[in-house]
């Protein structure tokens, strides 16, 4: 077993791949201007966002819901962008941002289902297989997609996928099984990044070119994992993070036993306090 330690990113989370991409491509073709970028995020695409955006000189509003956690706001407004809080979950920050953007004229930047975005991040699967070409698995946590479909594109035909989702926000497992992205409730331990209501676009014509291995872990297994990466590895690991590690370490996943398998931790945006 490999780790993918994407907790060591700038930002401490894989999105700021994607936030790059993106904002590089809107630069260039002209789309970004005075008015900069708008997203509505959880937390990790807000900050992804706003770090890119203070990089490159751009202006970032970002739309949390009220339950995003403090330490990731904090550390949006630290790198400059405005915050604005509206809501109780993702999709309402994320119809606050979308009408913003219509009145202001910043270009909207997705948290996830977003051709640049998910392009971006599929650039840690590029990764973990020019690392070590011998990797027949990746694991990968699910919340909007926009990881998965990425790493799915990237890795087609050369390694297989293993989706994982809480079980109290599965947006991926729900989709495949009406053939369509549906609206699920959102709650749990992991819902501050993996709680999504509705799967990408994106992640769903992925999953129709080649289907992943569908993980559900509980919040009990995803809290272990957090616990088991911290006291085995040191690895500072958020809750979403975590679920990739889960399906191993409970079982819900089972490899041969000859299988290489590479785990992506995707994000440490957490309180410190909490990992003991």
């Amino acid at each position: 077993m490999w780790l993918k330690c994407e907790f060591l990113q700038h930002c401490g989370v894989f999105k700021t791949r994607g936030a790059f991409n993106r904002q590089l491509a809107g630069m260039e073709t002209g789309e970004i201007g005075d008015a900069g970028v708008v997203v509505a995020s959880g937390g990790n695409a807000g900050l992804a966002q706003a770090f890119s955006a203070r990089e490159l000189g751009i202006r970032a509003t970002v739309f949390v819901p009220q339950t995003a956690p403090e330490v990731k706001v904090e550390r949006i407004r630290a790198y400059g962008a405005h915050v604005r809080r509206v809501g109780s979950e993702y999709a309402e920050a994320y119809q606050a941002a979308v009408v913003f953007g219509e009145q202001s004229g910043a270009a909207f930047a997705h948290a996830y289902d977003q051709f640049e975005v998910a392009a971006g991040a599929g650039t840690v699967a590029e990764e973990v297989l020019e690392d070590e070409p011998s990797i027949d698995t990746i694991i990968v946590a699910v919340g909007g997609g926009g990881l998965y479909a990425g790493v799915a594109a990237s890795t087609l035909g050369r390694a297989r996928v293993v989706a994982v989702e809480p079980e109290r926000c599965p947006t991926l497992r729900s989709a495949m099984e009406a053939g369509r992205p549906v609206d699920v409730a959102v709650s749990g331990v992991a819902s501050d990044s993996l709680g999504a209501r509705r799967l990408g676009d994106l992640a769903f014509a992925a999953q129709e070119k080649e289907p992943p291995a569908s993980v559900l872990v509980t919040d009990e297994q995803i809290l272990q994992a957090r616990l088991m990466l911290w006291s085995e590895y040191r690895v500072p690991s958020e809750t979403g993070a975590a679920a990739a590690y889960a399906a191993l370490l409970s079982g819900r996943y089972v490899p041969d036993d000859d299988e290489r398998v590479a785990v992506i931790v995707c994000g440490a945006n957490t309180d410190p306090s909490t990992l003991v």
